[in-house]
């Protein structure tokens, strides 16, 4: 589950540990040496005084900066705890067969036989669309009001200045842009919108991400506003993602890293060599990683973990304004991007802001009157610069104590005026002050000179957010991702982001054509590629369409069985089907309450469809009707609530006990794939075996579709995708906890289990959409498990020390585990 997971990190600067102490494992810690001598001092550079002795400035053009460093801040401490972001309250439902093997429950009358009938009812949403008059009338509306352009030459630099302003507004399915760009300037705000159709394939067939509803939770789940987890520095009022990459920025201390793969950000707040306030940004090559204990009792001698260093601060976007009394605060929570801002004190004018997105090809701040400060704890070199890349973008290259290369691209926002760019220190490079503009950050692997030429063609744009579409038609599929862009070369250059393994498998022809030579590691999911587009289109060819209840395999699903395994079911059914269904889904845990209305859901299928007992199934499906109805009906002990702060159906369980473990954390929005899917599988098979069951209990189902998977930003009661990550290819399972590994998944099992329950229950419900959605999702689940969780011997993707393990036990966003828990396989 993602509840009980062991947390080992390498710090490159040791900290208390900010997670739940309850499982101390002092057994298992250890110190990574120094890479240095421990009498070494450590030298900071204050951002008031900028004057330091060990700086030599060769003011030759391009300027040569060369700066004295000895202590660069490399190494770390390997600490290891046992993490509890959630805890069972109970232990799981009796798994022994009882020894009578003849039935107590008789069979209903066999004048009332089940139907096998599907329901037929539309995919279609009863609640109505609710928007605003105003953009009723202006519905597609697009004025220019003026665009003059102007080209100025300044001190050799050329840039094409305009005023314009512009209004887009379309349905509530889109975003809307109200853009204005005053007379002179080159904003990095303008957002470049995405065409409608971004799918090479050309959006033909099923949609598979259709409403599932647009109304509020069924009346009897009550509404809270309470949530003991506080919403800290978030300004939004719409749906809220809780599983998502960024969400350590408003968690906790805000403190933790933030991993959009391959780079990872983090609030330095005061700490390491540069003593900086700033975002820290971080990047860690396969040969920086650290190797557990070798396992000699497996083939192969693999080790049992590895893990990836954090804390690293490689470079540091800053500024002299940024301090200990900054505040950091969040804005556009969507499921693939976020806006993280650093302002000088709360309510300030200026600022930074950084727009995070999965996969970015740079680490991108947005200034507004302040004066920069670039820093590093891994310390500088030496920089050169600048150079011409584009009007308006001044290039200089970072060249680091470690021997590393990064890239820095400074843009002022009225593309002409001198950033200034110093290095002060070691530890520091400064600009002028009053800075208003976009600085982008990247590592160029190997100071390649050819990389180096693929990150200046694509300088001066950066993903706004992201967005995914997709289409089904009989067992072929595809799915799209498409990216705002913001920037001042936004119009004209394609964006560069990452792509992870899986990606690359499944890329269509112009999405392969659009990769290029810069390849950069991530923490636990093997080679990144950088892709020059703004739209990826990725091929599912071969979608699970087949797949039913009945047990599946290659393709073909086994509905008929042979007499001798009906003859070897029938009085086990029969004994199974007799156990007290509602005591054993009667408990405090939805997790266990879910896993027994399966079990019994399966067993009445097995005895209907394939064993010859309709009676006795018959018999079956009212008890365990009666039992799913006590959750529909809201009766079970800890009752779901309606969180309306984060948005979402939870357990009142926290509510209640005051401790955010109970069932697994589900009231912090842990785990809720693993949990509700379960229930979404049983309600399929319910309502496969009398279709009359939909019509009073569809609503609440539909409820934890939303809450899990919601497909639609129309949808305004759940975030999107709170669980499933189509970026990474399979979901998250840890909720509002803060945690220095970031996020996690556990039991891939489990995870699939969700998105066949949900495919499931959209073929019940006679929901094509739905249907479509979860076998895509089955089939980008195969490719990513198989890619990351489940290990051939010719594994690429994780490193060669562990993959004769052959399966995963967690993977987080630092590390990678064997069988903790014992959740691996599911």
């Amino acid at each position: 589950m993602g509840s009980v997971s062991r947390r080992t990190t390498l710090n490159a600067i040791a900290a208390p540990s900010q997670v739940s102490p309850k499982h101390a494992n002092p057994a298992i810690a250890a110190v990574i040496a120094p890479i240095v001598p421990s009498s070494a001092s450590l030298q900071a550079s204050n951002l008031v005084d900028v004057a330091s002795t060990e700086t030599s400035v060769d003011v030759s053009s391009p300027t040569t900066t060369v700066a004295t460093g000895t202590v660069p801040d490399t190494s770390g401490v390997l600490s290891t705890s046992l993490e509890t972001a959630g805890n069972p309250s109970v232990q799981p439902f009796p798994t022994s067969i009882p020894s009578s093997v003849t039935s107590t429950i008789q069979p209903s009358s066999s004048i009332l036989p089940l139907s096998n009938a599907t329901s037929t009812n539309p995919s279609s949403i009863s609640s109505p669309l609710v928007v605003p008059t105003a953009t009723i009338t202006a519905v597609l509306s697009k004025t220019v009001t003026t665009t003059v352009p102007v080209e100025t030459v300044i001190s050799g630099h050329t840039v094409t200045s305009f005023q314009e302003t512009e209004t887009v507004i379309t349905s509530a399915a889109t975003r809307v842009l109200n853009t204005t760009l005053p007379a002179g300037t080159i904003s990095h705000a303008v957002p470049t919108p995405l065409a409608t159709c971004y799918d090479n394939s050309g959006c033909t067939g099923q949609d598979i991400f259709e409403p599932v509803g647009l109304g509020p939770v069924p009346d009897n789940i009550p509404t809270r506003d309470d949530h003991p987890q506080p919403r800290l520095g978030i300004n939004q009022t719409t749906p809220i993602e809780t599983n998502k990459f960024y969400a350590n920025a408003f968690l906790g201390s805000q403190g933790q890293s933030i991993f959009s793969e391959p780079y990872t950000l983090q609030w330095s707040k005061g700490s390491g060599n540069a003593m900086s306030y700033g975002m820290s940004i971080s990047h860690i090559d396969s040969d920086q990683k650290v190797y557990g204990p070798v396992t000699n009792t497996t083939p192969g001698d693999p080790v049992a973990y590895y893990i990836n260093p954090i804390g690293i601060q490689s470079v540091i976007l800053s500024a002299a304004e940024i301090g200990s009394s900054s505040v950091m605060t969040t804005d556009s929570l969507e499921q693939f991007s976020a806006n993280i801002n650093l302002l000088p004190q709360a309510g300030s004018n200026s600022g930074m802001t950084f727009p995070v997105a999965s996969g970015m090809g740079f680490v991108t701040a947005l200034y507004t009157d302040l004066t920069p400060a670039i820093q590093s704890s891994v310390f500088f070199d030496h920089i050169e610069g600048s150079f011409n890349v584009k009007s308006g973008i001044w290039k200089y290259r970072l060249y680091l104590a470690d021997q590393k290369q990064w890239l820095m691209y400074v843009m002022p926002s009225d593309g002409v005026t001198d950033p200034q760019i110093t290095m002060s220190s070691a530890t520091l490079i400064t600009g002028r002050s009053g800075f208003s503009g976009t600085i982008q950050i990247a590592k160029n692997p190997g100071a390649s000179t050819q990389n180096e030429a693929i990150f200046d063609a694509s300088s001066g744009a950066y993903p706004l957010a992201g967005h995914v579409q997709g289409y089904a038609s009989g067992s072929s599929g595809s799915y799209a991702f498409g990216w705002d862009k913001g920037g001042p070369y936004a119009a004209n250059t394609s964006l560069l982001m990452f792509a992870l393994p899986h990606h690359v498998e499944s890329f269509d022809t112009a999405t392969k054509n659009a990769a290029t030579a810069v390849i950069l590691d991530t923490t636990t999911k093997g080679d990144a590629t950088a892709v020059m587009a703004d739209t990826w289109t990725l091929l599912e060819p071969d979608l699970p369409v087949t797949m039913g209840f009945a047990p599946w395999a290659n393709g073909t699903s086994a509905t008929t069985l042979s007499s001798a395994a009906i003859a070897a079911i029938q009085p086990i059914a029969a004994s199974e089907v007799s156990q007290n269904m509602s005591q054993q889904s009667d408990l405090d845990s939805m997790y266990y309450s879910g896993k027994a209305l399966s079990k019994f859901a399966q067993l009445v299928y097995t005895m209907n469809d394939l064993a010859d007992q309709k009676g006795l199934a018959t018999a079956g499906l009212a008890t365990l009707k009666d039992a799913f109805a006590r959750f529909v009906n809201n009766q079970q002990d800890f009752p779901l609530v309606y969180d309306s702060a984060w948005k979402g159906a939870v357990s009142s369980a926290s509510y209640v006990t005051g401790d955010s473990g109970v069932d697994f954390g589900n009231s912090y929005y842990n785990d809720h794939h693993f949990h509700y899917g379960y229930f979404l599988h049983a309600a399929a098979v319910i309502g496969y075996l009398d279709p009359s069951w939909l019509a009073d209990n569809q609503a609440w189902v539909n409820m934890l579709v939303r809450d899990v998977s919601n497909p639609s930003s129309q949808d305004t009661y759940f975030p999107v995708f709170r669980s499933f990550d189509w970026y990474n290819g399979h979901s998250w399972a840890k909720g509002l906890f803060e945690s220095g590994d970031g996020k996690d998944e556990e039991s891939s099992s489990e995870d699939t289990m969700f998105a066949y329950g949900l495919k499931m229950w959209g073929r019940t419900r006679g929901d094509a959409s739905m249907e479509a959605r979860g076998n895509m999702m089955l089939a980008v689940l195969a490719r990513s498990l198989n890619n990351y969780f489940l290990l051939k011997s010719d594994n690429a993707n994780q490193p060669a020390p562990f993959v004769p393990n052959k399966n995963t036990g967690i993977v987080s966003n630092t590390w990678l585990e064997l069988g903790v828990g014992g959740f691996g396989l599911g």
